[in-house]
């Protein structure tokens, strides 16, 4: 009992107020600014631009016909502004209906998504038609644009083809399934895309030849086999 004696008594309001009292939570490191226009400010948008891998994906057009979709290259651009810096995006977009239509289109916008969809809308609109001979090229073709120059060869059935990423979207995107392929010059993305659509455009079939000629298509009458001598 002279122990409980010499314990000073607590008051009963101030016992109450430090039960109550809430405790500060632990806070964690403040991130994701960046410092002035740091890449982790604002929605953090620094990890979604300057990609090079492509994005394949299937559309329709207006008629319903199914067209391939094809992101050659997403390009970042930013303007330094008073409060940091301002992103834009442009992506390099190649539509074709793998039947001999092909058409490429540059994207802008503030987002990735909305670059890549006008890409898309606006290579729909400008496709055109290229000359093939089955699923191949009817000739050789040597194409230049800027500093890009294409070198286009005709190949046996089965070969496949042979080329790089970006000249590949183009070739898949007309219908060309056997083909050789050399790139020459830059390695500049829009400047290939170009350069190799541009070779595709200036292929002409034996047909189309002669119609601009005006001349007719002799028919050669196959060999005949020779009668066995007895």
């Amino acid at each position: 009992m002279a122990e409980n004696e010499n314990i000073p008594e607590v008051p009963a309001a101030a016992a109450a107020t430090e039960a109550v009292t809430p405790q500060p939570e632990a806070r964690g490191p403040r991130g994701g600014q960046g410092g002035r226009g740091g890449f982790g400010g604002r929605g953090g948008q620094g990890g979604r631009g300057g990609g090079r891998g492509r994005r394949d994906s299937d559309s329709f057009d207006k008629g319903g016909e199914e067209l391939a979709e094809k992101v050659v290259f997403i390009n970042r651009s930013s303007k330094v502004v008073k409060g940091g810096r301002r992103f834009k995006f442009s992506a390099l977009v190649v539509v074709g209906d793998k039947k001999g239509r092909v058409g490429i289109a540059l994207g802008k916008a503030a987002e990735v998504a909305d670059a890549i969809k006008r890409g898309g809308e606006l290579a729909r609109a400008k496709m055109q038609s290229v000359s093939l001979k089955d699923a191949t090229i009817p000739h050789e073709i040597y194409s230049t644009y800027g500093g890009a120059k294409i070198l286009l060869r005709p190949a046996s059935p089965g070969t496949g083809i042979i080329a790089g990423k970006t000249v590949r979207s183009v070739l898949e995107s007309a219908g060309v399934k056997d083909i050789l392929t050399k790139s020459l010059g830059s390695k500049n993305a829009a400047n290939v895309v170009k350069a190799t659509l541009n070779g595709l455009l200036s292929l002409r079939t034996r047909e189309q030849i002669y119609q601009n000629r005006g001349l007719e298509i002799k028919k050669v009458a196959a060999p005949k086999v020779p009668a066995a001598v007895a």
